[in-house]
């Protein structure tokens, strides 16, 4: 998976369901869910996510309650990362539970499955703590997946 092109992550990653899972999770949540997938980099996975979530806008939500998850499947790394909005009220455990809920799957190469099961989660937690206000939501990111990780 060196050097993978966005061609190729595009097949490793049925992106329609993503963003289906993205769909049915804010319709469970005010929380704002978005998907970034990046080629090979060298350096650290979660100071390039850093820079994705900056990119994308994650932190201009109105609730400060985005949630990114940054994938970069020829290193099988991956991160997660919210808002501080979201992390006031949930801690780590919450991130922890994600977490383990991907990477499963991801280890048997199953992207998407992950992907679609750690949204889910996301939704599901979520809606507790910025439950979905149905009319008056508003969709403030796209729910497209992200290609542009190279950050």
């Amino acid at each position: 998976m060196f050097g993978m092109s966005r061609r190729k992550l595009r097949r490793l990653i049925d992106t329609d369901k993503v963003k289906e899972a993205i769909v049915r999770a804010e319709h469970m949540t005010s929380g704002e869910v978005r998907v970034s997938v990046s080629s090979f980099f060298w350096g650290n996975a979660h100071k390039v996510a850093d820079k994705a979530f900056v990119r994308m806008g994650m932190a201009n939500t109105e609730h400060r309650n985005g949630v990114l998850i940054f994938v970069v499947p020829s290193r099988k790394r991956f991160v997660i990362l919210g808002d501080k909005g979201i992390h006031e009220k949930v801690g780590q455990s919450f991130w922890d539970d994600v977490r383990d809920a991907m990477s499963d799957r991801f280890r048997e190469g199953d992207f998407t499955g992950g992907l679609v099961h750690g949204i889910t989660e996301v939704g599901v937690k979520l809606k507790d703590h910025f439950p979905y206000e149905g009319e008056k939501d508003v969709n403030e990111l796209p729910d497209d997946v992200d290609f542009g990780g190279d950050d």
